[in-house]
């Protein structure tokens, strides 16, 4: 047994033995106490700002040697706990001796419109601080390098970036590593949903549930929930000139930013002055808060190029998912599938049906032989004898269609850049205006080459290099009316505003993987990815494949009523109806519903949703018509509830057209046990959805007379 050491009564105070010993420790106290006071180390808190709401609040720190940190409160509790600020550079490390040099404030409130979006009206509402901080200069200078971090605090979340000013000290920056924290409060009991970065397949993994001491490195969006329920994502927004962000998990479960590495020097190299991404923290208490949450979009510069009217939102088919299933080639033989004869009769499907594009795959020279290992074969400014480009955007053309170009690069990048002011031509003379890019190959392994006939040297798919190189192609492209769908793409962060033509993305695991992948795309996946990938912007997930079926007959993880909630819950500008013609044909009820679901929103609510388990989300379709539509995606279990139709218009009377999963459905027994049926609804009712296990639901809401 262990015994607690008992304290003796307190003595009574015994005087110094020598009164000049007692004088010098008074006059050394003071002196101590004067020097901690002035210093910003020991001073504590610098600046705090809140936002407009007050909901949440930002406050700026100096800690020992003068490091900076900052720290996130949500109504007074702490949501993000101290958490430094600062570089290593290439001539050392900046993070020390900086003091508060001066701050501002200022409020922003704006509402601006979308040209295309999941709403058409976003309000943009934040307090701002600036605090400029100046390092001490080193011996024989006569100034320290100085830098600002701006906070945007707003209501759902916030988001900060360092500027670096133009300035003596300081010409150029080169950045080996950011030292970016975010420290959360509550690591015990925190939930992580998370991909791993720098692995070869990009971004294109299943999404890890774990605590949060168990992420590696990750990359983002990152999203976390605490033991107390309250939901964090972690991302960046504005990605311009710069290495993409990652985290990894550091001591005491602090995450760190991890940029990505440059192919021959430092992560970033910029003159001065610059400025850095934002890094964004949203906060919510449902995870639904984060998927409607603005922050991402509102954090970056408004439109750069003007009228984009001409981009027109809409679904598309083509010749892809037959290449998935290998019953058609990207390469020339007796089973290419990028033929005119072949196309012609994707371009007569899509009038038929109202559809406005159509893709080819495997229209240009450089697919046969081993593609993936030479992208420099890849020509781009002519086709395939067997695909006869012009004649068949006539003939598209003639019948309401564009086609829909493709470009896959194989990642030889800098050969694809040499030929794209020509093959951007090509595509704007015969009526081209959405192009669907493509980078595959190992991470890591993107073909860089300054100079024809120069070293090739490797960047990274999220590098500094590949930033300015997406920029450059969606610049190209806008100067031609021509908009970008990326795949294998650089992350989104909301440059969609500023580039409007920049439509859609892929980075994540989309439908080929249901057709081909092992282990597939789980029944949870969907409902997952809503509350992770989805909150960086819009997603080319092709949807809609109705066969239930991938390559040999291969079984999807899906019933029927959930490929129609897919064109609702995952939201992209651009959708594919992806199966095969033949199959829509076997399914007409269900192809009703693709062919009468919107793609350009007016206005977009979470109803209900826990990320990897479910969501449902209702839009509502601009223009005119004032039609809702609600998508319902489930996880592997099956789940009943009740949801409030208060979204619709008030005072309206509406059909509701349900698709649903049949009372016995079931993704692996019963996957096309499928219902529909109507009843008439109002905004007063509450209507009870069920979804089977892997199973959706999908309702169109046709406002009455």
């Amino acid at each position: 047994m262990r015994h607690r050491r008992r304290h003796a009564p307190s003595a009574p105070p015994r005087a110094l033995p020598d009164p000049a010993l007692h004088a010098r420790v008074l006059a050394a106290t003071a002196a101590l106490l004067a020097w901690a006071t002035a210093l910003p180390a020991t001073a504590g808190t610098l600046a705090r700002v809140a936002s407009p709401g007050g909901a949440l609040s930002v406050i700026v720190e100096s800690q020992h040697e003068h490091r900076l940190a900052y720290r996130v409160e949500r109504n007074g509790e702490p949501v993000i706990a101290p958490s430094r600020l600062g570089f290593l550079l290439g001539d050392g490390r900046l993070e020390r001796n900086l003091e508060l040099v001066g701050q501002t404030q200022r409020s922003f409130d704006e509402t601006w419109e979308q040209p295309w979006g999941e709403r058409r009206l976003t309000r943009n509402r934040y307090n701002e601080l600036r605090a400029r901080f100046a390092e001490k200069a080193p011996a024989g200078k006569d100034a320290g390098r100085r830098f600002d971090v701006v906070f945007r605090v707003y209501d759902d979340g916030v988001g900060f970036r360092y500027e670096f000013p133009e300035q003596p000290a300081m010409d150029e920056v080169r950045i080996r590593a950011e030292l970016t924290e975010f420290a959360l409060a509550e690591p015990a009991g925190t939930a992580a949903w998370w991909i791993p970065a720098f692995e070869w397949n990009r971004e294109e993994y299943l999404y890890r549930r774990t605590p949060l001491r168990e992420i590696g490195t990750a990359q983002t969006p990152l999203t976390l929930r605490t033991g107390e329920g309250l939901h964090v994502s972690i991302h960046e927004a504005a990605l311009v000139d710069y290495a993409g962000m990652n985290l990894a998990r550091g001591d005491g479960d602090v995450l760190r930013a991890a940029l990505t590495p440059g192919g021959d020097g430092p992560a970033v190299i910029r003159a001065t002055p610059f400025a850095t991404p934002w890094r964004t923290i949203q906060v919510g208490a449902r995870a639904g808060d984060l998927a409607e949450s603005s922050l991402i979009l509102n954090l970056n510069e408004p439109n750069a190029i003007g009228d984009v009217s001409w981009f027109v939102p809409a679904k598309y088919v083509g010749v892809w998912w037959s290449l998935h299933l290998e019953t058609e080639t990207w390469g020339s033989g007796p089973r290419h599938g990028a033929t005119t004869a072949n196309t012609k009769r994707y371009i007569d499907f899509a009038a038929a049906n109202g559809f406005r594009g159509v893709l080819v795959e495997g229209w240009n020279p450089g697919w046969d032989g081993d593609w993936f290992a030479n992208g420099w074969g890849f020509d781009f400014t002519r086709a395939m004898p067997d695909f006869d480009l012009r004649g068949l955007a006539r003939y598209a053309a003639g019948k309401g269609v564009h086609l829909i170009g493709h470009h896959e690069t194989a990642c030889a990048v800098s050969h694809y850049e040499r030929q794209l002011p020509a093959a951007l031509d090509l595509y704007a003379r015969n009526g081209v205006d959405v192009v669907k890019t493509g980078y595959v190959c190992d991470a890591g392994d993107i073909q860089r080459q300054d100079r024809a006939g120069g070293p090739v040297v490797r960047e990274w798919h999220e590098g500094h290099w590949m930033s300015n190189h997406h920029l450059r192609v969606v610049e190209q492209a806008a100067a031609h009316r021509i908009a970008i769908n990326a795949h294998e793409p650089i992350k989104d962060t909301g440059l969609r505003r500023t580039w409007p033509n920049w439509v859609s993305r892929e980075g994540a695991r989309g439908m080929e993987f249901a057709a081909w992948a092992d282990p597939p795309n789980p029944p949870e996946h969907e409902a997952t990815l809503v509350f992770t990938r989805m909150l960086a912007g819009p997603m080319d997930f092709t949807p809609g494949i109705v066969s239930l079926q991938g390559r040999n007959g291969r079984p999807l993880r899906s019933t029927l009523a959930k490929q129609l909630a897919l064109y609702v819950v995952l939201y992209s500008p651009i959708q594919m109806v992806a199966d095969l013609p033949e199959h829509y044909a076997r399914q007409p009820e269900a192809f009703r519903f693709i062919q009468d679901v919107a793609v350009d929103w007016e206005d977009s609510r979470v109803l209900a949703g826990e990320v990897g388990q479910y969501a449902v989300i209702a839009r509502k379709a601009r223009g005119d018509g004032g039609e809702w539509f609600l998508g319902g995606v489930g996880g592997g279990q099956p789940r009943a509830l009740e949801v409030d139709l208060g979204f619709l218009d008030a005072g309206r009377r509406y059909r509701a057209e349900i698709y649903r999963d049949g009372d016995d459905a079931h993704w692996e027994r019963a996957p096309f046990a499928f219902v529909r049926q109507t009843r008439e609804v109002s905004a007063d009712d509450a209507m009870p959805l069920r979804m089977a296990a892997g199973g959706g639901v999908a309702i169109r809401f046709v406002p009455l007379p």
